[in-house]
């Protein structure tokens, strides 16, 4: 790609040295032939050429983002799950001790 703008910037640039050079010619005619027939043509080519780049570096971009994200709730759900997971520390649960009897409530 970069080769056909090279190529055509040398061509118009010629042009544009051609028509300057001339003695019918005007610098400001060098000029406008450089613009419309060298930089216009190529900036729309480029652009166009370079837009599958463009979406595969979007792309590429958001599943960087959304690889992130993943992470992060991931992270966030195993630190809730193991903040708030009964018997985080290993231990039986605590329970009535042998011999003991449970209190009995009245009833209102």
């Amino acid at each position: 790609m970069y080769l056909i703008v090279i190529a055509w910037t040398y061509v118009t640039l010629m042009m544009a040295v051609a028509e300057a050079t001339s003695p019918t010619g005007t610098l400001l005619g060098a000029v406008i032939t450089f613009a419309l027939y060298g930089l216009l043509p190529m900036g729309i080519l480029v652009y166009i050429l370079g837009t599958p780049s463009r979406k595969r570096a979007i792309k590429a971009r958001e599943a960087a983002e959304q690889a992130d994200y993943d992470a992060q709730q991931a992270a966030a759900a195993t630190a809730a799950t193991e903040s708030t997971a009964p018997d985080a520390g290993g231990k039986p649960p605590a329970g009535t001790e042998h011999g003991s009897a449970l209190a009995v409530r009245k009833e209102p």
